[in-house]
């Protein structure tokens, strides 16, 4: 492989990507296919993905029964990792980040080739133009600069690619999208689906990005892809390939071209600048393992390497042509950080179920969701808040009864007792649109570096009103759904999540139009170097209520095609 030192010259790509998740692995799948030459620089370890899974190990193989070693626990704190899967996550021992006093953040980050999809939560919902133009609907923050027309052809060939599991719901808040077989509902969500119709809502299965029949995907991607067997495990990394990530779906189909090299073990520092032409030429990296400085040369940069990662990245990127972090004349860069709210959620019992006999009902890669319902026209405006939120909801038994904690008693009767309400538990967690405000951002903190030497982020966000309004109306409104569905509400976290639980932040280097208020155009090109491309959730205006991942990568292929036309017609 020719990847240069810091001194010496060598090849020169035609595309230098940073990230193999969603944004950098559909970039390199766009551009490979296209004939371009590309280097991705992964900063983890490539894995083995049908053998460093532990999909199917139980809890008692494991030392610790599948939790985190004690003494390692802190450097997991944000709570989604589990001993299935600390070799995925990034710790925070060597990937520090600081907040302000009293204001916390959860980043919770992947380092392998593939990203936070080999872990994904696999929630596959479109933005609407109830989100891509939210402004215009209620005076708020800005419009996208583009609308849903313009990316629902990414939309639909992003589905092909993937394979997501779906039903037709011609629901305009929710658009529909080229669908495999969907999970039918468990006995559970036909009960609480009962009551939600009651109230004038909908609830419907979870669209999934998960293949259910393989047959239907491109013939180019189907090798290394299978038929999803609902085994359940999707959250420890899918080892047959049903889930998509990105080497199975993107990376190693890209490959087959003979144009994609991946560079794994490589933390990116900055992106490299020509002082003379004012172009990108390249990305300054350092080898995870042995700390060597290297530079990868690319006639095309693509950051998508995550929200913050590449907003780090462009923040350390300083040169005499960028003195304030790279493509960042606007000042805009860092801010306008949102995510989504999370944490507020619902545990019911239903009756009628207690007792049923308990079958498989976790061995499946999605739950159910009630699509948002709320500030959609007049009759459903609300006055203490603006924008939507949505639920995601699962039923039945899962591998650990979590309910006995619940009930009281203790020995023979207990037993019985928790393996009765097993089957019968009803569970519902609400997911809110946070708004967009430029005072929620983050920026180099000078104290502060992590392993490699690479200045670290500080992340300064709260929630305000808005997002607490929203919130309450989502507790009472699951309280009214329960009630109609005739199930009995046992607990509830009536809290949000610290932000950043979600996984879902955006916004900090946006695009617009204006390039006096936004990093990107519409393109996802930066407005100050026009070859240099954020293809990841860092571009988003607003976040609608819906999860990011499948709108991140319909605006990376979008993006990507874009810069191949420019490429080839040597206008980047």
């Amino acid at each position: 492989m020719q990847i240069n030192t810091r001194k010496a010259t060598g090849k020169v790509y035609d595309a230098v990507i940073v990230g193999s998740g969603a944004a950098g692995g559909m970039a390199a799948y766009v551009m490979a296919n296209a004939g371009l030459d590309v280097l991705v620089l992964e900063a983890g370890p490539q894995l083995d993905l049908y053998n460093d899974f532990k999909t199917h190990v139980w809890p008692y193989e494991e030392k610790y029964r599948g939790r985190i070693a004690p003494r390692d626990a802190h450097n997991y704190k944000y709570g989604f990792a589990d001993g299935y899967t600390t070799h995925i996550y990034a710790r925070l021992d060597e990937n520090p980040y600081s907040t302000p006093n009293g204001k916390p953040f959860d980043w919770v980050r992947a380092r392998a080739v593939g990203g936070r999809t080999l872990v994904w939560g696999r929630v596959s919902l479109r933005l609407s133009d109830y989100d891509f133009k939210a402004a215009s609907f209620d005076g708020y923050g800005d419009d996208w600069p583009i609308s849903y027309a313009d990316l629902k052809p990414y939309y639909d060939e992003v589905d092909r690619l993937i394979g997501v599991m779906g039903t037709y719901e011609n629901l305009p808040q929710l658009p529909d999208g080229v669908f495999q077989k969907a999970q039918p509902l468990l006995c559970g969500e036909q009960i609480l689906k009962a009551g939600v119709e009651k109230t004038g809502r909908r609830l419907i299965p979870t669209r999934a990005g998960v293949t259910s029949e393989k047959g239907k995907l491109p013939a180019s991607v189907q090798k290394h892809r299978a038929s999803c067997h609902y085994c359940g495990t999707c959250g420890r990394g899918c080892d047959v390939g049903a889930m998509f990530n990105s080497p199975v779906a993107l990376l190693e189909p890209a490959k087959a071209t003979g144009k994609l090299t991946v560079r794994a073990d490589a933390v990116a520092r900055e992106v490299l600048i020509d002082l003379k032409t004012g172009k990108a030429r390249g990305v300054a990296f350092i080898d995870r393992k042995t700390k060597l400085e290297y530079e990868a040369l690319g006639k095309i940069v693509v950051l998508g390497a995550s929200t913050l990662e590449s907003t780090r990245i462009m923040l350390n990127s300083k040169s005499r042509l960028h003195p304030n972090g790279l493509a960042n004349s606007s000042g805009v860069l860092g801010h306008y950080l949102h995510d989504h709210t999370w944490g507020v959620s619902f545990t019911g019992f239903a009756s009628k179920l207690k007792n049923r006999e308990i079958v498989n009902e976790d061995g499946r890669p999605q739950g159910t969701y009630i699509p948002a319902f709320r500030n959609l026209d007049k009759a459903s405006r609300q006055q203490k808040y603006i924008r939507r939120f949505g639920y995601q909801c699962s039923s039945g038994a899962g591998i650990f009864p979590g309910h006995a904690k619940l009930l009281p008693g203790f020995g023979a009767e207990f037993k019985r007792e928790v393996k009765a309400w097993h089957p019968a538990m009803i569970r519902m967690s609400g997911f809110g649109e946070v708004l967009a405000r430029r005072e929620n951002h983050v920026a180099i903190d000078p104290k502060l570096k992590d392993a490699w030497g690479i200045p670290s982020l500080k992340i300064d966000i709260t929630y305000g009103d808005n997002e607490r309004e929203l919130t309450n109306d989502v507790i009472e409104c699951a309280h009214e759904m329960f009630h109609a569905a005739g199930i009995e509400l046992i607990s509830e976290n009536r809290e949000m999540f610290p932000p950043g639980h979600s996984i879902h932040e955006v916004g900090t280097a946006r695009m617009g139009n204006d390039p006096k208020t936004s990093v990107l155009n519409k393109w996802n090109q930066a407005h100050d170097v026009k070859n240099l491309l954020v293809v990841d959730g860092s571009c988003f205006v607003s976040s609608g209520c819906v999860n990011p991942t499948i709108t991140i990568l319909a605006l990376a292929m979008r993006a990507s095609q874009y810069a191949v036309e420019q490429y080839k017609r040597e206008e980047i």
